[in-house]
């Protein structure tokens, strides 16, 4: 006799070859074994169902070909225990075919040769194309559920777990399954609030396209697709305390159908209509899903009324593949917690939007490392400073966890903090430096710190190790900026110098953090120049007169990564500098006298008139009336008036008295008080901002 032979085409939905076995509703082709070319009457008998009575010695059982019922008078097989009479083996018997285990869709074929995780064929017994085959043996279930839950473990979230467990489920150990879930899921050590909710996640079952009696109902599917069995079962259910589904979830272990328990369970979980659409008997198992604290949701296993029925070990398979999805469900729900708290406190540390700032128009991006490790220490920030001008920071924390993303949000917040005091780039990256070594010994940090000043048309920088910024001018050269590279913040005892340089108008700075230009692939000064070359390219597509946008500017950028070149975050920042004209910028001193005010209303009147603004002269001699008493009755020295002319009034008066104003509700009987008062209704803004030698106070209004 011949051996068996085995085709398996796992994935492909082609016509089988010819004398190829039959193919399941999935187009996996089912392994057969050949008829025998001779028939003799001494073959070896066939193994007995369970519970069969063994043969008598000496008595054959006919082999019936595959799909074909055996007879009525054909003699019991062997039970799988039993030997043949005979001691000594005959010549002239023809030796039976090597037994083959089907091969689970999607399974490893073990080292034995056998399909991991398949079942045994029924010798003799025709069996339905794409049925579940019995597991005879405790080798073949021990494949089967090492195959399925090497499957179900490989899935990383929920949806990939479950999809796990159904497809390593069906068609090899059932017909169709149904997974219910807890509505919400708990999570770690929370106690869930309410009752308990089930809800159907997913479900699955062999497509057929003909009724079936006391089966499912018939649901017309393209192959390889899961079908959807909430046409004929509840979307959720209410866990009733003390009802029949709550007793069988707190067992844990599962039943059949036909089981006291399960009895009133099945419809409570299912709906009413389960009793017509769930087969009756051995052919349903209910399984329970429980984590490491509490139950999370069941599992039914499913098998048609013409299939065989369950064996009681498999209900061992199914608790074993109920507790390798339950546990991996609960790991799934706790990384998911994770990456969301990651994701938000990575959100909250940067900024939500940039601020609007004068003479300057901001973009920027944000990409993490990847989906799974969406954590990093890279950060951007643009904070304004007295006098129209703009800080621009980009720093990146070594490291990716949530410990450098709580790092980078502290020294963002110290940035800022010292941003408001308006100190020198290089005093904000010392003081930065300390900051770092009170945290720890080994927190480490690069930092990129610029100020722009739209009058004067000049930025100042100052860096501790980071990638210099590339500077991008009107006519499409893109330049690399000589700035003192520094040591990284953390170190220590270091000190930091800080270059000023040309703004040029229509000019476009870009500051960006080592994700962008240093990869696995190639080393940062590598990436600084092809990324000098891209943003000159860039610029050449919208001609010498007119820069490229920023939003588009920022996505081209970022085209220039290739495929390899994600190994870090990376934070970008670009600034375009519009500047604010000279003929557009109006400045005067004023000594601390009593003329002071009136004064200063006269030089604003004139301003005014200047720009065509006559229309906001009483609102501006006013507020400026009020703003410059309050500075020249403390100053000691010369108090500033400017006057900027962009898409807003701006005035600004500075004086050498660090107290900030407050605002305050005057009494009636107050000589004073009320200046703030009226700056605060007619200004569209106004504010205060402590400098390092006194303040300024200023105040905005729309032009008409």
């Amino acid at each position: 006799m011949d051996s068996t032979r085995v085709t398996e085409h796992p994935t492909s939905h082609e016509r089988p070859q010819g004398g190829a076995g039959p193919t399941d509703p999935r187009g996996a082709l089912l392994r057969t074994q050949e008829p025998m070319r001779t028939a003799p009457a001494t073959a070896l008998p066939a193994q007995a169902r369970n519970g069969d009575a063994p043969a008598e010695p000496g008595t054959a059982a006919p082999c019936a070909k595959s799909g074909q019922a055996p007879s009525e008078h054909a003699q019991p097989a062997l039970s799988e225990h039993s030997q043949p009479a005979a001691t000594e083996p005959d010549p002239h018997r023809p030796r039976p075919a090597p037994e083959t285990i089907p091969a689970q869709p999607g399974g490893e074929p073990d080292r034995s040769g056998s399909a991991a995780g398949g079942l045994e064929r029924r010798g003799g017994q025709g069996v339905p194309p794409g049925a579940p085959m019995p597991m005879r043996r405790d080798g073949d279930r021990l494949r089967f559920v090492g195959a399925a839950t090497r499957r179900i473990a490989r899935g990383i979230d929920l949806d990939e777990i479950v999809m796990g467990l159904c497809r390593a489920t069906v068609p090899t150990f059932s017909d169709a399954i149904l997974v219910y879930l807890r509505e919400p899921l708990p999570v770690g050590d929370e106690r869930p609030t309410g009752p308990m909710v089930l809800r159907l996640r997913r479900t699955d079952r062999i497509p057929e396209e003909r009724d079936t009696e006391g089966g499912f109902m018939p649901v017309s599917l393209q192959p390889e697709q899961p079908v959807d069995l909430a046409v004929v079962t509840a979307e959720q259910c209410e866990v009733r305390p003390g009802g029949a589904l709550a007793e069988v979830l707190r067992g844990v272990r599962p039943v059949f159908a036909d089981a006291p328990a399960a009895h009133d369970a099945l419809p409570e979980l299912l709906g009413p209509d389960a009793e017509l659409t769930v087969p009756t008997g051995q052919r349903a198992i209910l399984a329970p899903l429980r984590g490491r604290r509490r139950v999370i949701g069941a599992a039914v296993f499913l098998r048609r009324p013409e299939r065989m029925a369950f064996e009681q070990d498999d209900l061992l398979v199914a608790a074993q593949l109920a507790t390798h999805s339950a546990l991996g469900i609960d790991k799934a729900v706790l990384y998911g917690r994770e990456a969301y708290i990651a994701d938000e406190l990575q959100r909250t540390m940067l900024p939500e939007a940039l601020p609007k700032c004068t003479g300057v128009r901001l973009a920027h991006r944000y990409l993490p490392a990847a989906e799974t490790a969406r954590v990093g220490g890279d950060w951007y920030d643009a904070i304004p400073l007295p006098g129209s001008r703009v800080a621009l920071v980009v720093g990146d924390v070594m490291g990716h966890s949530m410990t450098s993303a709580a790092i980078m949000g502290q020294l963002r917040t110290t940035a800022q903090t010292l941003a408001g005091l308006d100190l020198p780039p290089q005093e904000v990256l010392h003081h930065l430096d300390e900051q770092a070594q009170r945290l720890g010994t080994d927190r480490m940090a690069t930092c990129l710190y610029a100020v722009y000043d739209p009058v004067s048309h000049r930025i100042t920088i100052a860096n501790a190790g980071h990638p210099p910024p590339v500077l991008l001018h009107l006519g499409g050269r893109a330049e690399v900026l000589r700035v003192p590279p520094g040591a990284p913040i953390g170190v220590g005892g270091v000190d930091f110098e800080a270059v000023e340089l040309d703004a040029p108008a229509g000019g476009t700075l870009l500051l960006y953090t080592d994700g962008l230009v240093e990869s696995r692939l190639r080393d940062v000064w590598t990436g600084i120049e092809q990324l000098r070359e891209k943003l000159a390219a860039t610029a050449q597509l919208t001609g010498p007169d007119h820069p490229p946008p920023l939003e588009a500017l920022c996505d081209e950028v970022l085209d220039m990564l290739g495929p390899g070149d994600r190994d870090d975050d990376i934070a970008l920042l670009a600034a375009r500098f519009d500047g604010i004209a000279p003929s557009d910028v109006a400045y005067w001193f004023l000594e601390p006298e009593e003329m002071a005010p009136g004064r200063a209303r006269r030089l604003a009147r004139h301003a005014l008139s200047r720009w065509g603004l006559e229309e906001l002269t009483d609102s501006v001699e006013l507020l400026i009336s009020e703003v410059v008493t309050n500075a020249v009755r403390y100053a000691t020295r010369p108090v500033t008036l400017r006057l900027l002319r962009t898409d807003v009034l701006r005035c600004e008066v500075t004086d050498d008295v660090p107290q900030l104003p407050r605002l305050r509700q005057a009494r009636a009987t107050d000589e004073g008080g009320r200046g703030l008062y009226l700056v605060n209704r007619l200004a569209k803004r106004w504010g205060a901002t402590r400098l390092s030698a006194g303040k300024v106070v200023w105040f905005e209004l729309n032009q008409a």
